[in-house]
This record gives structure tokens, sequence and C-alpha cells, in this order.
């Protein structure tokens, strides 16, 4: 099958949104406000082009991601609390250009925002060039308001890398909320298990062994498990290397957009009495929410 391109996303985008608008109460109004806004985003994503490779570090309080996007930019830049580390505000380090326009879109403060690249890097940072690298507040944090921001930028992601520590990484909030739920981007999906240097030498690969495991239960089997240590600089230039190959594919936003769209399919399927999968494309979706509501398709599929 070939990859959509940016303006055949733009029109499913729009011709789903329509379709919820028609469907009206037959969609529980709290999934109809999450595929609207997801919809929302995926559009406005698609607006600011695919020229550029969107990773975030996702995890809980006191996994260490912060020290992880110091480490991976090579900036003593994200904040690193000793007391209380915690995520806050996200953060933002930009490779190669201008990425202001998205970085406004994504609500990222002028102030949280560093350019990564410098003459005097030569080309020994040439392989992420086109990448943001963001660091996201806590998913778990008390602050409800950082939840909000984690859950509204999820979907504007290209690649997620999920940052667990050794004792946490088996948390169900981290499970259920996000992991299940996102099942349908696990090929862009990365998981670091941080602070490797606290486990004793034996411990780690059963560590990684087991978290394997568990995102198999997930739904995401095959999505690759490293074991890093921003402390000791563990497995950053392993990580370098995966964000590398992500950067050098070609269209990765629009890989996520479809994803996306995809995944509002999902959830649309009980109001259109289908079963799971039956909704494998928003174009069967928006022609199944159509006939749902007693209409004609609001656009051909």
């Amino acid at each position: 099958m070939s990859e959509p391109d940016i303006d055949a996303l733009a029109a499913r985008a729009a011709e789903l949104s329509a379709a919820l608008e028609t469907a009206g109460d037959l969609v529980d109004p709290a999934v109809a406000a999450r595929a609207e806004h997801d919809i929302a985003a995926v559009a406005a994503r698609l607006e600011l082009g695919a020229d550029r490779t969107v990773v975030a570090l996702v995890g809980g309080t006191g996994s260490g991601k912060s020290s992880l996007f110091n480490a991976i930019s090579g900036l003593a830049f994200a904040d690193v609390g000793e007391l209380r580390p915690t995520t806050e505000v996200a953060a933002a380090c930009v490779w190669g250009g201008d990425a202001e326009a998205l970085l406004d879109f994504m609500d990222v403060s002028h102030e949280r925002r560093i350019q990564r690249e410098s003459v005097l890097d030569a080309d020994r940072e040439r392989a992420l060039r086109g990448m943001v690298l963001l660091d996201l507040p806590d998913h778990d944090s008390i602050a409800v308001e950082h939840a909000q921001q984690v859950d509204r930028l999820l979907p504007l992601i290209d690649l997620l890398v999920w940052v667990v520590d050794p004792q946490k990484y088996a948390d169900s909030a981290l499970h259920d909320r996000y992991l299940k739920a996102l099942a349908r981007r696990r090929e862009n999906m990365l998981v670091l298990v941080n602070q490797a240097d606290t486990l004793p030498p034996a411990a780690g690969e059963r560590v990684r062994d087991d978290v394997a495991e568990l995102l198999a239960a997930d739904g995401l089997p095959g999505v690759r498990v490293l074991l890093t240590s921003a402390l000791e600089h563990t497995g950053i230039g392993e990580v370098r290397k995966v964000l590398g190959e992500a950067v050098g594919r070609p269209s990765v936003a629009v890989r996520t957009a479809a994803a996306e769209l995809d995944a509002v399919a999902a959830r649309l399927e009980p109001a259109t009495g289908r079963g799971p999968g039956e909704l494998d494309d928003p174009e069967r979706a928006t022609a199944a929410l159509s006939r749902a509501a007693g209409v004609e398709a609001v656009a051909a599929s």
C-alpha cells in the first residue's frame, strides 16, 4: 500500500470530523470530544508541513527524562531536580533551522526552547538535523495540568520515547492509560529503561526482557527496549543512532498522522455498530458513522 500524502490525510481528517458532527448523539460526548481534539491536532500539524521529526521523552516523576534530554542533546538545558525531580513544562531542543511555528503551535514557551547545532559542531549533529526533541511534563504528576499537557501533545509526536526506571516500569497508570491505548503507533515507539547504573550487572538484561514482555501484553510486541544511564552516559550513543534512523525515514509526520486518524476510527467503532478492527481506516469510519446516523456518507470512501 502506498503511503498517504498530506493532502489525502487532511481530507480524511475533514471527512471524519464532518461525520462526527453528523452522528451527533450516537457518539458518547467524551469520546466525541477527544476525537474532535485529536482530529483538529492532526490537521493543524499537517498544515505545518512534514519536514520536522518531533521526538518526545515521556515518563513519570523521577524517571530521569530531563537528564536524558541533556545527555542526548549534549546541553545542560532541561531542569534536573535533586530534591524535586519534576518536569513542569515542556522543553524543546531543535536540530537544524527554524521550528518556531511548530513550537508555537505546540505551545512550548520561548524560554524553554534551544537550538542545538552551531558552527562548532561541524557535521557531528548532521544525523539528527530536522529533529525536535521534547522533554514533556511528568504524566503521573499530582498536578493535573501536567498530565493534560502530555495528553494534548501526544497526537502531534512522531516518535514516542517512553522513559521508565527499574522500580516503576510496571506502573499500571503508564500501561493502562497510555501504552495500551497507543498500540497502533508501536512502530514509532522506543522504550528506555533509565538509571541502569542502579542495577546489578546481571539484572539489567532481566529487567529489559521483563519490560519487553509487558509491552507485548499491552499489544506492543517488537517495540525496542534499551538500557540507559544519563549519569554514566550508558546507551546514549545507541539512542542517538535510533533517533537518527527515525529522522532519516521519509514522511514520519505523515505516518504519525495516519496512525492517529486510524486510532480515532478505532475508538469510534462502538458508535457504528461494528466490531473491533472492522473500521481499519478513517474513510470507512466516515461512511459507517454517516450510515449509523441515517444519512448518506459525508464523502465518498
